[in-house]
């Protein structure tokens, strides 16, 4: 019996599939790149605003010319900056939209978490992440109760907010 869990990995003829998606918004270009195995695929685009609005696009078409869906990726690598805030925050929101939808984790590093390291290349992002111990899923998602109240024929809404643990 499998069960789910935000550690299953999928299996195929023996063998682990463990696919990681790396996306950097943070400097000139929107860079994507994804590591199936020991398979790299990455693309650029240019870092205009028009494209920080389709960026859940532009990673679907990525993930699609490689035959993947959001669903088939483990782990999420994102650069934190410094660099475009815009692009940053929009990333970072998409980013956490798939951790909740999906279960996906996520990692938000920094180049400048990798102090020491002289060939830092996107490629070794995920291993650098576990050497210098970067936390999965930085940001804890605010979630709220939804409350109707009917006050005086009027439909009030009301959050709640509370806590997933």
């Amino acid at each position: 019996m499998i069960l789910f869990s935000p550690d299953l990995e999928l299996i195929l003829e023996n063998k682990i599939i463990m696919n990681k998606l790396i996306i950097d918004v943070a400097g000139e270009k929107i860079f994507l790149m994804v590591i199936i195995n020991k398979d790299i695929y990455n693309i650029t685009k240019e870092n205009t605003k028009n494209n920080y609005e389709k960026l859940t696009l532009i990673i679907n078409d990525f993930l699609k010319s490689q035959e993947l869906k959001l669903r088939d990726i483990n782990k999420i690598y994102l650069n934190r900056g410094p660099g475009s805030f815009a692009g940053i925050r929009n990333s970072l929101s998409i980013v956490k939209a798939f951790n909740l939808t999906n279960n996906i984790d996520y990692y938000c590093y920094s180049i400048q978490d990798f102090k020491g390291e002289k060939d830092i290349k996107y490629e070794n992002i995920p291993e650098l992440c576990d050497k210098f111990n970067i936390k999965k899923n930085l940001i804890n998602p605010i979630l709220f109760k939804l409350k109707l109240f009917n006050v005086r024929n009027i439909e009030q809404v009301c959050f709640e907010r509370y806590s997933a643990n």
